[in-house]
């Protein structure tokens, strides 16, 4: 190599100048263009400095460090310094010194940076090679080196071994390639390729091979080639196997398989020239591979979403960001074709689906699918597969439908041209595709739109014959709902149109159908697939951030996100939502405006969510205390009213759910219900009404819409249609009703158990109200002819579906209304009669066909013997009439037009409002103003009708076979009490209905007893109410004591409404027969001192229930004072102590019972402030002092006082005809014992009129003391009085003994017959009767009459048909042996007490447990004014009777005692027995206190009587001696006999308590 010689001065100052001078040198060489020259210049310079390295005259690294600068000079630069190495590699190996070759070496390897090992490779010598590191072994290079040059040039190929040709396969390819558009044949075409084959010795595989390759590239030709393909080779196997090395030809990692060859595998196994199990196992990946793939994806999937459930630290998310990019680089690296996949394509594409079927069996579910291509592929196959049918049945009315190229191979499936075709491929097609038919929305709606068609078809083809194929067609199109068109509407990005295609089918489905679809799609479709998993949890969280965002002020935006949101997956999105609602009650009302975006799909699985929330069976529905609902159960219960009512939801499946549950005995889900009747047809349940709203209820529709509900109810007319649409449509109505009345009274049986009595009553309240409401929904929304067919009679309510019968009437009552008034407007149209009086008749006769029916139908709701007390058509009438015909709220109408017309005032002062908007609300509230007017004038005219009818018919409401009290007692128990507690407008129809029957003066109705007996005994009417039924049992009796104290408050109201009312009749006969002299009516003043009675009997049971401790006597009794407080109490002292233990509550529950505490407290308030209106006693009624004068005031309606007889109001209400029957009633049917004082009280009231309850001991000791000043001097005055009037009282009294010895002949003639007890009866009344007659003698006047009402009583008493009352409890014996044993008893337990307080109130003893005696004191005036009374009848009767009484009074205490005996041990062991009834009950005593006049003085004297019968007992007790000598002071008013005198001590107790209450 000709060399350049570098100057010595740039090596000597290589680092100063050289290498500069160097640099610029080789620059200049490679910048010369001279024809190559350049090139070995470069080289001869490069040379020159490596030598110097070489030579040891530069450094190594300086060297080096510009030789890699030089690389940049030319690309080929490492090659030109390749060949310098080469050659200083040649000449430094010949060199001895051995350094020079190591410098070589050095540099060598310090240029390796830069210098490309193969170039080294190709240059270097092998043992330089293997100095520098680049190869291992020189050895093994030289070897390998040796073996490629032998294959390369010396080794000889092996080819055309059989003497092949290759212008035998140039012909082949020529003619496999021409074309075959003209009259070419695979036949002819055959016959050129074997004689190719014969001619040049071709390979028949590789020929083959190569016609399969022809194929390949021209697979359009496919029935050509399959043809010759099938007359070449008939071999399966063979060609299996060829197609095999093809396909693993492209298994390489990144290798691609050609779609072509996919193809002719396809149509080779289409058409059977190959097997599909010969050919799988050529292609990759494995099934097992396929698996593992596929439950990786699952498992990624569920991670994914865990994720986005969980809450991620900020550390955590960065870690994962980082694992998430090393998945995605793995995932960059491709996997080979999945080659069955790409078959499978290939074969759907050709119309094969039974191979292609096979391969996706092979696979996981829907695995195939998932990959976009198979699944649009499969899309084309089903959309040809339905085309006719669709273009026949689904193609909406002028829709022209894409056009549809069918496939040409005519073993594609066969196109549906009938519904019953699709079951042939189409609908597993479909299932294959699952949730993937979301890749071809056009698909998805042609599959909905022949649902919709099939379902059409379905409907109104009715024939049997083909009843099970639609069966089967129908169950098809529901599993493809199920497993292809839900789960695809969730892959789908919110398609609305979509969601609103599908509700066109799934509205054609029963509601069940439906339900059972969205509950597969909410719980179990999501987890079948890693899209649908991941889809889930992506929802969910969207569904996080917008109702974290969620507020009043944006509900627009939130609404159209939830909208968007829901429309592929809404019951994830309103899972999530209805579990915040349960949490969170505040988001009810933005959630409800923000759903106004939903589809009608939507709403339609909000429902279905609804029902799934409500009735999940993880949820307590109670909260833990077990005493009230859960807060969740009343959110969603108020989210229900509300969503229902705002959108047009089914209601079907939430009315069928709560029926469902009410027949599983189960009433929490009322609650739903009740909201929704609440807010879709604005009927509210509320016992809290003001009386002004009351008063409104009381009206007609247009009323009550205005004035009866807390809020304007507006609006509701859609929603109420909705809701009756879905009663009538499925069959609800009824059944809701009859199951609520049931479960009503179930809820105590069947919940109650070991639930607190508060819930209890809190469901049982929640039942009834819903009832209440329900019914007022169904009588106002549903038309005359709807509720008349499907309400049934009474009778068959009551007695086949076992419904009360306060709720069977309140079912009834529209249906009886409703055909009163048909019935009246058809006997109108008949005659054209248009006076007043003509309309009423045809009115009353309307009521009569109407009502006739129903009379006859209650008969069989009672025994045969409750009609005895109460008429069949009294019943029928008190049970179908309600307020709106009794009375009409003229107040409340004028209430509301008032309002109305301050509203257009309003209006038109208003200068803001519009002028238009003006208009149309004057117009508005002028339209109301005129409804509510002609409503007022219609409802006078009803009630003016209606009362005509009641006039006309109430001579025959009540009977007079029975006494006036079973009567009552009839009425109280099956009308009044059921009813009152009913709902408040029927509580204030129960105290109207009374004071009307009042007013009507109907004959045998005993107004002061039906009273008398309400207010008296309320304690177990409260205690056994529930919390809403006392607030309107609590509003029943306010309207019974209004209607009292407007008749006390003022003597001119009492004379106008009350005197000469039979209602007003103080002497009642069983015979009907009415005394209509002045003396029989309750005057005002008595009148006066009866209602302070009733007030003083509510104070004590108020007390009472104050202080049994226990939470529901003390909740109702406070809520029932606080309802009656604006009419009680009125009299001061009462008012003092019920504010006493009122307060004593406030302190004791404060603590405890949080509620009883603050009702206490409210009470408290409320009653302080009503003090002022509070009167002392005297001037409530009017009190008298003892009497000082021989005519004390009292006596103005006495015996002797008028020369008539003696009826004042001394005299009992129903006379002792009725003692028995009272004494029965009282004891069954009436409240807890009263304290003994008390009934004393009572006693002293009802006999003087005189209620008073406190005395002081100085009025008591100045009683005892004029009683034995008195007593002394009646000892001495035997000669009876000769004034007229007493003259006129003896002639009196031999009148009726005559008629009372008839009377007892026949009792004696009817003994025989008679049971003993009654018997015993019987002679204890003729010896009182010989008891009057001897007291007269003494100077007591009797009236007979009374006793032989008595005598007439104890013949009915015989025939034993008296029944119980409200309990409906019968005495354990006969009833004159009870109260007689009664008496007795408590009588002996009460002598053993030496107080005189004890022994005067010893008489009504009966009343009270012995514990109380000491509670309340005697007013002892009362107790003065009795006996003054009794001097004044001494004085004027002592003669008359006495010397005939003394002798059959002998005789028949003699009887009386030694039978006494017999009686009384009988009586002790009965006596537990009986006391369980009598105990919680007013005793037959009581009975004589809850008249408002007492006991006349024939009943005083039977007391006297039966109270002598134990005297043999009682001495054996013991009777300690005050009562003795007290006893003996009064003997000698009745007998001065000296020889009784013993005996008559004996029965001290009874004779004082005679002495001081005659």
């Amino acid at each position: 190599m000709a060399t350049l010689i570098l100057p010595g001065e740039w090596i000597k100052n290589w680092e100063k100048s050289g290498k500069h001078e160097f640099v610029q040198l080789c620059k200049e060489l490679t910048e010369k263009r001279d024809h190559g020259s350049e090139i070995r210049d470069v080289q001869a310079a490069l040379y020159e400095l490596c030598w110097q390295v070489v030579q040891g005259n530069l450094k190594l690294d300086l060297v080096a460090s510009v030789l890699g600068d030089m690389m940049e000079l030319r690309d080929d630069m490492t090659s030109i310094l390749a060949d310098v190495f080469s050659i200083l590699d040649l000449e430094t190996v010949a060199l001895e010194e051995k350094n020079k070759r190591d410098h070589y070496t050095q540099l060598v390897g310090a240029c390796l940076f830069f210098l490309p090992e193969a170039i080294l490779k190709e240059r270097l010598d092998p043992e330089t090679l293997e100095s520098l590191g680049l190869i291992k072994q020189a050895n093994q290079f030289n070897q390998k080196i040796v073996k490629i040059k032998t294959k390369l040039f010396y080794k000889q190929q092996k080819f055309n071994l059989l003497r092949e040709e290759n212008e035998g396969y140039a012909k082949l390819i020529t003619e496999l390639g021409q074309d075959l558009s003209g009259n070419i044949t695979s036949h002819l075409v055959l016959e050129s390729i074997k004689s190719l084959i014969g001619c040049f010795n071709l390979d028949p595989n590789r020929v083959l091979d190569i016609i399969l390759e022809v194929y390949e590239s021209r697979s359009d030709q496919d029935e050509f080639f399959l043809s010759l393909i099938k007359s070449y080779m008939c071999e399966p196997l063979t060609l299996c196997h060829i197609l095999g090395f093809k396909f693993k030809f492209y298994q390489e990692p990144n290798g691609e398989t050609p779609k072509s060859l996919y193809h002719i595998a396809a149509a080779l196994l289409h058409h059977n020239l190959i097997e599909l199990e010969d050919l799988y196992v050529h292609l990759m990946p494995l099934d097992a591979t396929i698996v593992e793939e596929h439950k990786r994806d699952i498992s990624e999937a569920k991670q994914i979403a865990r994720k986005l459930v969980m809450v991620v630290l900020p550390s955590d998310k960065s870690e994962d960001k980082e694992k998430e990019k090393e998945k995605e680089e793995e995932k960059n690296e491709k996997p080979p074709d999945n080659q069955k996949l790409g078959l499978l394509e290939a074969l759907l594409r050709i119309g094969d689906w039974h191979h292609a079927q096979s391969i996706m069996d092979q696979m996981p579910f829907f695995y195939a699918t998932s990959h976009k291509a198979i699944a649009l592929a499969l899309c084309q196959l089903v959309h040809l597969t339905v085309e006719p049918l669709y273009k026949r049945a689904g193609l909406p009315k002028g829709a022209k439908g894409s056009v549809m190229h069918p496939l040409r191979n005519k073993r594609a499936p066969r196109p549906a041209e009938i519904f019953e075709d699709l079951r042939r491929d189409t609908f597993s097609m479909l299932g294959y595709l699952g949730p993937h038919l979301s890749h071809d929305p056009i698909l998805f709606a042609k599959i909905v739109r022949l649902g919709k068609a099939f379902m059409k078809e379905y409907q109104s083809d009715g024939r049997p014959d083909v009843k099970d194929k639609m069966e089967t067609l129908l169950s098809c199109f529901l599993s493809i709902a199920d497993q292809v068109l839900l789960p695809s509407l969730s892959l789908m990005e919110c398609n609305a149109c979509m969601s609103e295609e599908l509700w066109g089918l799934f509205k054609l489905f029963p509601y069940q159908h439906r339900y059972r679809l969205y509950g597969q799609w909410k719980n179990e479709t999501y987890s079948s697939h890693p899209l649908l998993v991941k889809v889930k949890a992506q929802t969910v969280e969207r569904a996080k951030y917008i109702m974290k965002r969620l507020t009043k002020e944006n509900v627009k935006q939130s609404g159209r996100q939830i909208g968007k949101l829901s429309h592929s997956n809404p019951t994830i999105l309103f899972d999530y939502m209805l579990s915040q609602i349960q949490w969170y009650d505040n988001l009810i009302v933005p959630v409800v405006d923000s759903l106004k975006y939903l589809t009608s799909l939507n709403y339609d699985v909000l429902a279905y969510c609804i029902i799934e929330a409500l009735a999940n069976p993880e949820k307590e529905k109670m909260k833990h205390d077990d005493t009230t609902i859960s807060s969740w159960l009343q959110s969603l219960a108020s989210l229900c009213g509300a969503v229902f009512r705002k959108y047009p939801i089914e209601l079907a499946g939430l009315l069928q759910y709560v029926t469902n549950q009410l027949k599983a005995g189960k009433s929490f889900d009322l609650l739903i219900l009740k909201e929704v009747v609440q807010k879709m047809a604005g009927i509210e349940i509320t016992d809290e009404m003001t009386s002004e709203q009351l008063e409104a209820m009381t009206g007609g529709e247009q009323l009550k819409a205005e004035g009866g509900y807390f809020g304007q109810i507006r609006n509701t007319k859609k929603s109420s249609q909705r809701l009756k649409d879905v009663l009538l449509d499925h069959e609800l109505a009824l059944p809701l009703c009859l199951l609520m009345a049931q479960q009503r009274n179930g809820v105590v049986f069947l919940e109650g158990g070991e639930k607190h009595l508060k819930l209890v009553g809190h469901l049982y309240d929640q039942c009834h109200d819903t009832l209440v409401q329900f019914g007022g929904f169904l009588a106002s929304n549903l038309s005359t002819e709807d509720y008349i067919k499907r309400v049934p009679s009474i009778d068959i309510l009551c007695n086949q579906f076992h419904t009360p019968h306060d709720a069977a009437f309140f079912l009834s009552r529209p249906m009886y209304a409703h055909q009163i008034l048909s019935k009246y407007d058809e006997l109108k149209k008949a005659e054209k009669g248009n006076r007043q009086q003509q309309k009423v008749h045809k009115y009353v006769a309307a009521c009569e066909q109407v009502m006739t029916p129903v009379h006859e139908a209650v008969m069989s709701l009672h025994p045969a013997r409750v009609w005895d007390d109460l008429r069949p058509q009294f019943y029928a009438t008190f049970w179908s009439l309600t307020m709106y015909d009794l009375a009409v709220p003229h107040a409340a109408y004028d209430r509301e037009v008032n309002k109305l017309k301050a509203q257009i005032k309003a209006i038109e002062e208003n200068p803001e409002i519009p002028l238009n908007k003006k208009k149309k609300e004057k117009e508005r509230c002028t339209a109301l103003q005129e409804k509510l007017q002609e409503e007022e004038k219609k409802q006078l005219e009803h009630v003016q009708r209606v009362l005509h009818r009641l006039k006309l018919e109430k001579d025959n409401w009540l009977l007079a076979k029975s006494t006036k009290n079973e009567t009552i007692t009839k009425f109280l128990q099956l009308c009044l009490f059921p009813r009152c507690i009913f709902s408040s407008i029927d509580a204030v129809y129960c105290a109207r209905f009374v004071e009307l029957v009042h007013q009507q003066k109907t004959p045998n109705f005993c107004t002061l007893l039906c009273y008398d007996r309400v207010f008296s005994a309320i304690i177990y009417t409260v205690a056994s109410c529930t919390e809403n039924e006392s607030h309107r049992y609590g509003r029943f009796l306010c309207c019974m004591l209004e209607t009292v104290t407007r008749w006390h408050s003022d003597r001119a109201v009492y004379e106008k409404e009350c005197v000469n009312y039979p209602g007003f009749l103080t002497i009642f006969r069983a015979t009907g027969f009415d005394g209509g002299n002045k003396a029989d009516q309750l005057d005002y003043e008595n009148f006066r001192h009866v209602v302070h009675k009733w007030h003083y009997m509510l104070t004590k049971a108020s007390v009472h229930c104050l202080e049994t401790g226990d939470y529901t006597h003390i909740r109702n009794i406070l809520i029932v004072l606080t309802k009656i407080l604006p009419c009680y109490p009125k009299v001061l002292n009462l008012g003092q102590a019920l504010e006493c233990r009122v307060h004593k509550i406030c302190l004791e529950e404060k603590d405890k019972r949080p509620d009883l505490y603050a009702l206490a407290m409210g009470y408290s308030g409320r009653l302080k402030s009503q003090k002022v209106h509070m009167v002392p006693e005297n001037e409530f009624h009017h009190k008298e002092q003892p009497a000082r004068s021989a005519t004390p005031a009292s006596q103005q309606n006495g015996p002797g006082s008028t020369g008539k007889p003696a009826t004042s109001t001394s005299k009992t209400e129903e006379g002792t005809s009725e003692d028995g029957d009272r004494g029965k009633d009282k004891s069954q049917g009436t409240t807890k014992p009263v304290n003994k004082a008390n009934s004393a009280a009572a006693k002293v009231t009802t006999s003087n009129g005189n209620g008073a309850l406190n005395s002081t001991k100085a009025t008591k000791e100045r009683d005892d003391k004029e009683k034995s000043g008195k007593e002394k001097k009646e000892k001495k005055e035997k000669t009876p009085g000769s004034t007229p009037e007493t003259k006129v009282e003896n002639r009196r009294e031999k009148q009726r003994d005559e008629r009372a010895g008839k009377e007892e002949r026949v009792a004696r003639e009817g003994k025989e017959k008679t049971p003993k007890a009654d018997r015993e009866k019987v002679k204890a009344e003729e010896k009182s009767s010989k008891d009057d007659k001897a007291k007269a003698g003494n100077g007591e006047p009797v009236e007979v009459s009374r006793e032989r009402d008595a005598i007439k009583e104890s013949k009915s008493k015989e025939k034993g048909d008296r029944s119980a009352v409200a309990g409906s409890l019968k005495s354990p014996v006969p009833r004159s042996e009870s109260a007689e044993s009664e008496r007795d008893h408590k009588r002996r337990k009460l002598d053993s007490h030496s107080s005189p307080s004890h022994s005067s109130s010893v008489k009504d003893n009966s009343n009270e447990p012995k514990e109380s005696t000491s509670k309340h004191h005697v007013n002892y005036n009362s107790v003065a004014r009795s006996k003054s009374r009794e001097r004044e009848m001494e004085k004027k009767d002592t003669d008359s009777t006495q010397g005939r009484s003394k002798e059959k009074k002998e005789e028949k205490d003699r009887k009386e005692r030694k039978r006494d005996h017999a009686v009384n041990d009988r009586e002790a062991s009965q006596e537990t027995k009986r006391k369980k009834d009598e105990n919680g009950t007013n005793s037959s005593k009581n009975s004589k206190s809850t008249s408002p006049t007492c006991d006349s003085p024939l009943s005083a004297e039977k007391e006297k009587s039966k109270r002598s019968k134990s005297s043999s007992k009682e001495k054996a007790e013991s009777v300690k001696p005050e009562r003795t000598s007290s006893g003996g002071k009064k003997e000698s008013r009745h007998d001065k006999e000296k020889s009784e005198k013993k005996e008559k001590r004996e029965s001290s107790g009874g004779k004082e308590e005679k002495k001081q209450y005659p």
